[in-house]
């Protein structure tokens, strides 16, 4: 039996809309993107195979919400409370609404993770079908800075090809690190791969940024305490009330190492 025949076959036995209902079941045991309770952001989501499998697992405590321009048939007795919103995920007036569904208050977010399976028109042409899916992958990218909150995570499909790593790398930036999924559920003759990025960083500092700080405590590790625009920076090998030129290094979703410059 063919891949696209098991999925298929098995995707109308379990009552999925789509097949591809088992490429996010496959990235979420892969990379954790899902989980109880979180909010999920399923951009290009009908006909709504995904947002059944995020639904599924964040569950009852969980929030999962639908954006494409087409009209989504509500999923039947969903785990989670799940949203629809109706629009182009690129307008603001479609983004706001979706802070609105979530709960957005002032400058946090809590959507913990923004996923998109969407595909261009293909033309049959690698060369452009690929630069097309790249640039719509790019809008979903956008999208999902917008409206993650720190340490979420992304999930986007694209076509491999000489764009891939420009890409790659512009996500990089924005997130802990990324990696190259292909779910077992793409099927074979298919160039398409998942980009999972990890750990949104919403920091105003970055590896390698130096600057001059104040330590205004010092934590129970030994480790000198300094605040950038609320932020915390961890600065080894100093004492309360320095102030003293570091170097950024190891930078996560809430916090920050540094070493003072020599």
């Amino acid at each position: 039996m063919s891949g696209k025949d098991e999925y298929y076959n098995r995707a109308k036995q379990e009552g999925y809309r789509a097949r591809s209902a088992y490429k996010l079941k496959q990235l979420d045991e892969t990379t954790g993107l899902l989980g109880q309770g979180r909010t999920v952001v399923d951009l290009g989501a009908a006909p709504g195979g995904w947002l059944q499998v995020a639904a599924e697992t964040v569950g009852p405590d969980g929030t999962v919400v639908g954006v494409d321009r087409q009209r989504i048939d509500d999923l039947e007795d969903p785990d989670a409370t799940v949203e629809y919103v109706r629009g182009d995920m690129t307008d603001e007036s479609t983004k706001e609404e979706i802070r609105e569904r979530v709960g957005a208050d002032g400058e946090e977010l809590p959507v913990d993770a923004v996923v998109s399976d969407m595909a261009p028109n293909m033309t049959g042409e690698y060369d452009l079908d690929h630069a097309r899916s790249v640039h719509l992958a790019r809008q979903a990218f956008e999208v999902a800075l917008d409206v993650l909150g720190a340490g979420g995570d992304f999930a986007v499909k694209v076509f491999d090809g000489r764009d891939l790593d420009d890409l790659e790398d512009e996500i990089d930036e924005e997130f802990e690190y990324v990696r190259r999924v292909r779910p077992d559920a793409s099927r074979e003759s298919s160039s398409e791969l998942y980009l999972v990025a990890k750990g949104r960083l919403t920091a105003p500092v970055r590896e390698g940024d130096e600057l001059e700080v104040t330590i205004d405590d010092v934590g129970s590790e030994g480790d000198g305490v300094a605040k950038v625009d609320g932020f915390t920076l961890f600065v080894d090998g100093v004492e309360e009330g320095e102030t003293v030129d570091v170097r950024v290094g190891d930078v996560k979703p809430n916090f920050a190492f540094a070493e003072p410059l020599e």
